[in-house]
């Protein structure tokens, strides 16, 4: 009776397989003709990163308009670092290392004619105003750094009590004395000042120098100082680094 059973389950299933077949290959079929839904790196192209291009230095070819082009002599600088022009028609040096910017050097060179407070200052020193100067004089150059010593005094006035008013008892100001310094073959003065926060740290610091040429004015400067927005350093640290260098830069500048 079992064998007669499964004898009948055996024929009704040779009689549907017909059946069955088609339906499994027609779903297999249909599935076979469905897409694969796209990723999102499949549906959108891969995004392309473009870096910034950073502040670079330009060669030391001349740069019309910068006097750093003509007064530049020779440069050094930390193992890695590059020194030159700011390109453009700004008095800037720039200070960069691997591509990227980290600071500059103005210049500012002021005619005499046009500085009556230097002049003045000239006069108390016992140079009148309107005679050939020969700075290589020793007499001479004793009377220009007092005037230039003259400036200095007058300056730090001025910051002092300009600072007083915006550090507002949170930053004491501190004026560094007058050092003599070689900027090029005149003889000038090293100054500045630092911001020290009471609480600790800096909130500035500036460097200057000064010479005089008997016609003209040179006040070179940098600083750190998150408030300035040109002739700066962005890091405290990388200005203290370079310090020493932009004293041997200015002692090689082509002056006068």
């Amino acid at each position: 009776m079992l064998r007669v059973y499964h004898l009948l389950i055996g024929l009704i299933l040779l009689a549907l397989s017909p059946f069955i077949l088609k339906s499994v290959f027609k779903k297999s079929s249909s599935d076979n003709n469905v897409q694969p839904q796209p990723t999102q790196s499949q549906s959108s192209p891969i995004p392309i990163v473009t870096a910034s291009a950073a502040t670079t230095v330009t060669t030391s070819k001349p740069l019309s308009g910068n006097v750093w082009k003509s007064l530049l002599g020779r440069t050094i600088a930390p193992v890695g670092w590059n020194v030159a022009p700011c390109n453009g028609d700004a008095p800037f040096l720039c200070i960069s290392s691997n591509g990227k910017n980290l600071g500059s050097v103005e210049m500012g060179i002021y005619p005499l004619a046009k500085q009556q407070r230097f002049q003045k200052m000239l006069m108390n020193a016992g140079i009148p105003v309107g005679i050939k100067i020969d700075y290589q004089n020793p007499n001479y150059q004793n009377q220009i750094t007092s005037a230039l010593g003259d400036w200095v005094t007058d300056e730090y006035a001025v910051i002092s009590k300009d600072r007083q008013s915006s550090y507002t008892n949170k930053i004491n100001f501190s004026g560094y004395p007058p050092q003599k310094v070689s900027v090029g073959q005149l003889q000038g003065l090293r100054y500045g000042f630092t911001g020290i926060k009471r609480e600790g740290g800096i909130q500035e610091q500036h460097l200057k120098y000064i010479a005089f040429d008997g016609d003209k004015l040179y006040v070179i400067n940098t600083a750190y100082d998150p408030a300035s927005k040109s002739g700066k350093f962005a890091k405290h640290e990388n200005l203290a680094v370079f310090e020493p260098f932009l004293s041997a830069i200015t002692a090689n500048l082509k002056l006068p």
